[in-house]
């Protein structure tokens, strides 16, 4: 290989990053110049762990996080403590608020400290109860008066508050005059609406679920009359729930629907529907007519279900029938006595008005309950609620208007940092800042767009939340169908998309024609709004919104504190919690409150951006202007990033010497937050063993740089594409004889079926692909665009063609090809064959593009596209990095794939393990379609090693600038002959700032300078180290590399917690857990009988005989043995055993006590209550008769248990039907290993002992997670265990103790060797090659590869049974047999542990300690 020499720049330490969600490669590496010789320094793994992240409910993850993340699903390292700790608040604040009423009982005299306020006695469940509901109408005592007061207090009612309503809650109704109106009159809602309509009344009312529902039923009854083949049961359960969409195709195959013409729209139509309603009362109507009615009421009852939609039912039902909530929850407990009160939520108004009703009668009877008592009770203790705590403090500064002050913080001098809040991206100021934003980064077919289109999208985009690229290349272009749009949707203005929605919905309900926004120009919308508004005489200020204001004028726009009134609402005491919401926006808009109210229902987009009002203020206008973000920035006083500093100013800039960890917390995402703080604790030990490095080249996952929305993308594409690909499988081994088919062979088919539609015949040349020669060398896989022009391997940029064809076209693109070989005529029947194919989905819009592409508009910058990530992981890292180094180049997956195949480290990572599993027998070799052998693993790729992250880090830390310069500039290239020579210097240009018309120089200068070519002519890039060497070296370091993990080794967080008191703080010393205690379910104990025949003999003692479960046998037994003086063996062997002298039981001697008798114990079993669902293990079910009903439910469904155990309120599985008993919940046996967590009490606090006096224990938990096993040497030489769970680990650090007890025994002699806690790290001696680890000296790097070998983390552990990984293992589910004590080892023996050494590796991959 002959190698052009460039310049020498001396040896450069660099360190390469390859950062992904769950590990972190690094390889430090000395950097020559190019042509000489580079070297090697340290490769390392570090693996993240996310033991304790929960998804965003709190409920735990089945998996690994990890998947969930890159699956753009919610993942949390507080979910589930903010949920617990939640729920502990509420009961705490329960327990204070019974305390406080308590106490004020007392003090009014009203009870004393001898009042039973407690049900107690026989028959007395429901006792209080029945005092709440006759507290209502008639006297009680006092006493009973104070028991009534503390029921009510147990459950407080719900209390709207606007900021924390759920979209599935459904929503508040407050319409009970309406609803009083339909019951007195007999009517439906659909009767009372087409009559209101018919008036000329505009606006339609919420309406009860009940009264929707009562509707439905009554049509259903009357029109089963006239389709009673069609109206089944069946039919009536499968509509139950459905929306309006779902309805309608439920009953499209029964009712044999196709759609009938229907010539009206906007408020006819609507008329014209509730006419339906009504007529289907009382008359038949057509079946399309009928499946109309039904879809309406059924949207209509969807919008009103849910949560909130419950609790308005309900409390109707108390009005309706003059009832109090205890009077409604005794009635129901009279009537049926099985009836569960669980779940029935009521408004907090309904609770006070009981709550006043009680009070006034019982006033009325006892003089001690004063109006002030009533005040203090009611106000003070029973309802008073505060209002939400700020979060305002958690909202970011701006990262421009903030400053750094000092202040003294207990006696400390500490910087810390000041300034102006980041605005709430609902804010119209931000939403128009994010469109200039979005606008001045589109690029069509790689171009900008001109001032005059920007203005022209900005303004559409006022009013729409976002427009496809489609839309937005058809506004400003003729020609839209040949551009190509760099997104696939633009954000527009959420918040105004929001309020013009809803002022479509009140110009629909004020009588006026229904229009569909989405479909007309801004222009338009704004005039149509307007227009109706003016005509109506209400104001049309508040509709546009100036974001060039003057700062005095700014926040006083009717726009703005429309929409800061309707954002920082939080709600009133109303029971829908917006009445004065409502008041504040008919007078700012001059609106009806009806209409109003449409308004109020708005929600906006919550969190915020990263910048103040003040500073978007003044970067805005320099955006509107045309200038991209940091332009804009420069016009606006304001640096955004460090790469807008000067050459000179990175030469001064002061650099840290290590990177600060991120507070905790301190980021939106904690995965994210995670993973830049073990990269600063990798790079801080590189520094501090290393030095620091010169210059640091990073490459993140791709599922890191993508929004949560595009992993969900990503992931299913993946899938698909999988799916995909194992049915390609199949076809190639049944169709093509091809037993192994490779990933190439796979493109090709599938490139293949893409030209199913044109016949299969080829894109360019039209030429027919005959099937049987598709794996010939007769067709290429071909780029559409040249790679030579454009550094883009993806699916999208290829096709088949024949190879003549493929040679022909050369560099050219697909579109310029075609032209220039074929002429204008052909190039049209091309371009129709193109737009064919996209049409029908045969191929993508973005491979369209490429096909029609020509080369004057390929992109530039496509790597540099890549590069410029918006998203914050990538934007923080390189912050972060920046502090310690004045150079972080960004590169991407694809250009360190590039290298790592021109430099051959493709096939590293397999022969590194080829031996391994060689000797296994488990390699094996697979004939490519070129007849090639191919070597391969069983059920193994790159992926299975952990070391893969940091083969890939090696390559990213050789990667220059200038490759990266080269392959995202691959167009500026010319023919090397004119250009013969260039002095180019490659390191005075960034990444991203290479003029035009300096490219092609930059180009060549890397071809000529850092380039070569192979024996078969194609360009590589010069490797660091000569091939062949390079190679060997990585091998080395790789086998050389302990990969890193992080130890669960922590116990407890010493946390101060900081109270507020009267003059000062509080200061209290916290130990928080480090993980869950115990598991969360809670156990019940049973004793279970357990029934067996035992013969009688010398055992029977007195103890045995009182088990005997015969009482005649019993007797006859403990009197035979009363003969003998208790001696068992007398009284039951030899002579007098049974058979001999056998015991008769009646004078008759005709019945005797047999040899064999059944004996009863009883076995301690543990259960827990779990809930009726498809996951239901049946068999675990302890009540025989449940069990049997359960199992007569699952037949009846045919065992299909997704269909037998759900929708249980209306398809109840029946116990006993006449008593109303139903079967929900029931009790399954649980686990055996689990510990009492409390000791059991009675119903007044007071501890319930067994009969020795001892408190019985109750809520057994399981411990779950084990801390650490303490291994021993017992006197006699054997080891011993001692397994300590966490809870158990806490409780020592609490008490004071040391977490490993290393004189456990110690008086017995035992003797303490080491602890294993989950990933620590130990060598295991080798019997068959004789390593033992105490031979060598763990600490000496050159014993690395070796230790390697025989290194194992710790996976799993339970009593004697110990399960280790190997640290290089990947998956943790592989337990192959043939790979047992290769890959994973499973220690049931104690003494399998003799000889074992534990070590400590850093996070570099260093042991830095051997032993305890």
């Amino acid at each position: 290989m002959i190698y052009n020499h460039f310049f020498h720049m001396g040896n450069k330490r660099i360190l390469g990053l390859d950062l992904g969600t769950s590990s972190i490669g690094w390889a430090l590496v000395d950097e020559a110049g190019v042509g000489e010789k580079s070297s090697i320094v340290k490769l390392g793994v570090r693996i993240i762990q996310y033991d304790t992240f929960t998804n965003g409910e709190g409920q735990e993850i089945k998996g690994n996080p990890t998947d969930y993340f890159c699956a753009g699903k919610t993942v949390s390292p507080n979910a589930a403590r903010t949920k617990y700790r939640s729920m502990r608040r509420n009961l705490q604040r329960y327990k204070l608020r019974r305390t406080d009423l308590l106490d004020t009982l007392r003090e009014y005299h009203i009870i004393d400290d001898q009042t039973k306020i407690n049900e107690s006695g026989h028959d007395s469940t429901y006792e209080t109860l029945r005092l709440r509901a006759k507290s209502a109408s008639e006297e009680i005592s006092l006493e009973e008066f104070a028991r009534v007061l503390v029921n009510i207090n147990k459950k407080r009612g719900y209390k709207s508050n606007r900021k924390v309503k759920g979209t599935d809650d459904g929503s508040l109704i407050d319409g009970m005059a309406v609803a009083k109106q339909l019951y007195e009159e007999g009517i439906t809602p659909g009767e009372y609406v087409y009559a209101i309509l018919r008036d000329g009344k505009t606006i339609i009312p919420d309406f009860y679920r009940s009264d929707l529902e009562n509707e439905f039923e009554r049509i259903w009854r009357k029109q089963i009359e006239y389709y009673p083949e069609q109206l089944t049961d069946a039919l009536r359960e499968q509509l139950r729930g459905k929306n309006k969409s779902q309805t309608w195709a439920i009953c499209q195959i029964p009712f044999e629907l196709v759609g009938i013409k229907r010539n009206l729209k906007g408020r006819e139509l609507v008329i014209d529907n509730y006419r339906l309603r009504k007529e289907a009362l009382t008359m038949k109507i057509s079946a399309e007519e009928l499946a109309i009615v039904f879809q309406e009421i059924n949207g209509q009852i969807k919008n009103s279900s849910g949560y909130l939609g419950g609790i308005s039912d309900r409390s109707k039902l108390l009005h309706f029938n003059n009832m109090t909530v205890g009077q409604w929850l005794f009635q129901q407990i009279t009537e049926n006595c099985h009836q569960s009160l669980k779940n029935q939520v009521f408004f907090r108004q309904d609770y006070l008005d009981e709550f006043e009703r009680i009070w006034n009668v019982q006033s009325a009877y006892h003089p001690e309950l004063t109006s002030e008592l009533k005040k203090i009770i009611r106000d003070r203790v029973l309802f008073y609620q505060r209002p939400l705590k700020s979060q305002k403090g958690l909202v970011g500064l701006c990262e421009f208007e903030n400053r750094e002050i000092a202040t003294t913080i207990d006696g400390k001098q500490k910087t810390r940092v000041v300034g102006l809040k980041v605005c709430p991206k609902s804010s119209p100021l931000f939403q128009e800042f994010r469109i200039w934003h979005n606008v001045n980064n589109l690029r069509v077919n790689g171009q900008e767009l001109e001032q005059k289109q920007k203005e022209i999208l900005a303004h559409e985009l006022s009013i729409k939340s976002k427009m496809a690229d489609r839309e937005v290349l058809k506004l400003l272009f003729k020609n839209h169908k040949d551009l190509r749009l760099n997104f696939k949707e633009v954000e527009g203005n959420e918040t105004q998309a929001a309020l013009y929605q809803a002022y479509a919905t009140i110009i629909t309900a004020s009588g006026h024609q229904e229009f569909d926004f989405s479909k007309m120009s801004a222009n338009e919308v704004r005039d149509t709004v307007g227009e109706i508004f003016s005509s109506l005489g209400w104001k049309t200020d508040f509709l546009d919104f100036d974001a060039s204001l003057s700062d005095s004028e700014y926040q006083k726009q009717p726009s703005y504190r429309l929409w800061h009134l309707i954002y920082s609402y939080e709600g009133d005491n109303s029971v829908s919690g917006d009445e004065k919401l409502i008041e504040h926006l008919s007078e700012l808009t001059g609106m009806q409150q009806e209409y109003a109210k449409i308004l109020a229902g708005v929600s906006f987009a919550s969190g915020y951006g990263n910048l103040s009002s003040k500073a978007i203020r003044k970067i805005l206008p320099y955006m509107k202007e045309g200038n991209v973000y940091n332009v804009a920035c420069a016009y606006a006083g304001y640096r955004h990033s460090a790469k807008s500093l000067t050459k000179e100013e990175i030469a001064r800039r002061e650099y840290s010497d290590s990177i600060k960890l991120l507070p905790k917390n301190s980021l939106r995402n904690p995965v994210v937050e995670k993973i830049l703080n073990q990269m600063a604790n990798v790079v801080n030990e590189v520094i501090a063993t290393y030095g620091k490095p010169e210059e640091i080249r990073i490459e993140l996952a791709r599922e890191l740089k993508k929004s949560a929305e595009e992993r969900t993308e990503m992931t299913e594409a993946i899938a698909k594409s999988t799916a995909e690909y194992d049915k390609y499988r199949e076809t190639l081994k049944e169709e093509f004889g091809i037993e192994n088919p490779s990933r190439n062979d796979l493109t090709r088919y599938r490139l293949y079926m893409e030209l199913k539609d044109n016949g299969f015949h080829t894109l360019y040349s039209n030429t027919y692909i005959p099937k049987e020669r598709l794996f010939t060398k007769d067709f290429d896989i071909e780029h559409i665009i040249p790679q030579a022009k454009l550094f883009d391997d993806s699916f999208s940029n290829k096709t088949l063609e024949a190879r003549q064809i493929n040679i022909e076209k050369s560099n050219k693109t697909a579109y310029d090809y075609v032209a220039g070989k074929y002429g204008d005529e052909y190039l049209e029947d091309y371009q129709a064959r193109i737009e064919m194919l996209c049409s029908r989905g045969s191929i993508s819009r973005t491979k369209k593009a490429k096909l029609l592409m020509k080369e004057a508009d390929i992109p530039q910058g496509f790597i540099e596209r890549d590069l410029r990530d918006t998203q914050y992981i990538s934007k923080k890292a390189k912050e972060m990095l920046e502090e310690i180094v004045p150079y972080v180049i960004s590169t991407t997956g694809s250009v360190t794939d590039r290298l790592r195949e021109d430099w051959q480290l493709v096939d590293v990572m397999r022969e590194l393990n080829w031996d391994k599993y060689d000797k296994l027998g488990m390699t094996y070799y697979v004939k490519d379609s070129d007849g090639r052998q191919i070597p391969k693993i069983k059920d193994w790729t790159k992926r299975n090693d952990h070391r893969h992250h940091a083969m890939d880090a090696l390559t990213i830390a050789f990667t220059r600038r200038s490759y990266i310069q080269y392959l995202n500039n691959l167009n500026a290239r010319v023919p090397k002959e004119s250009f013969k020579e260039t002095k180019t210097q490659l390191a005075d240009y960034g990444v991203f700032d290479i003029p035009k018309d300096q490219r092609t120089s930059v180009v060549m200068a890397v071809e000529i300078n850092q380039m070569y070519r192979d024996s078969k002519g194609h360009l590589r890039f010069i490797p660091p180290i000569p091939l062949e060497e390079f190679r060997k070296e990585a091998k080395a370091k790789l086998e050389e590399t302990l990969v890193s993990m992080k130890v669960n080794g922590k116990v407890v967080t010493r946390n101060t917690n900081v109270t507020k008191k009267r003059g000062g703080t509080n200061h209290k010393i916290q130990l928080t857990p480090r993980g869950q205690l115990h598991k969360e379910t809670i156990y019940g104990r049973i004793l279970q009988p357990d029934i067996k025949e035992v013969k009688v003999g010398a055992g029977f003692n007195y103890d045995t005989i009182a088990t005997v479960v015969s009482l005649r046998y019993r007797n006859a037994l403990r009197e035979r043995l009363d003969s003998y003086g208790g001696d068992a063996k007398k009284a039951f062997t030899g002579k007098n055993s049974l058979e001999k002298n056998p015991i008769f039981l009646d004078t008759f001697q005709s019945e005797t006590v047999p040899a064999k008798v059944s004996v009863i114990s009883y076995q301690e079993l543990f259960v827990k209550r779990e809930a009726v669902s498809p996951s239901l293990n049946i068999d675990k079910v302890i009540d025989g008769r449940i069990r049997e009903v359960l199992y007569e439910r699952l037949k009846e469904y045919g065992g299909e248990a997704k269909k037998a155990f759900v929708n249980l309120d209306e398809n109840p599985i029946w116990l006993n039907r006449e008593k109303g008993i139903a079967i929900k919940r029931v009790t399954i046996s649980g686990m055996s290993n689990v510990v009492p967590l409390r000791s059991k009490r009675d119903n007044t606090g007071a501890f319930i002992a067994d009969e020795s006096g001892k408190p019985l224990p109750a809520d057994y938990v399981s411990t779950g997670n084990n801390h650490h096993v303490a291994i021993y040497r017992d006197a006699e030489g054997n080891l011993q265990e001692q397994v300590v769970s966490l809870l158990e680990a806490v409780t020592r650090v609490n008490l004071g103790l040391p977490v490993i007890d290393k004189d456990y025994k110690r008086n017995e002699g035992w003797t303490f060797l080491f602890s294993m806690k989950r990933n620590e790290c130990f060598v295991f001696p080798d019997p068959a090659t004789g390593f033992d680890p105490a031979d060598y000296d763990l600490l000496d790097v050159k014993n690395y590869a070796l230790v390697s070998k025989h290194l194992f983390r710790v996976q799993k552990f339970s009593n004697k049974d110990y399960w280790f990984r190997h640290h290089l293992e990947t998956t943790v589910n592989n337990n192959d047999p043939a790979l047992r004590d290769i890959t994973w080892k499973r220690i049931q023996s104690l003494n399998a542990l003799n000889n074992v050494v534990k070590v400590r590796v850093n996070h570099l991959g260093n042991i830095v300690h051997v032993g305890e």
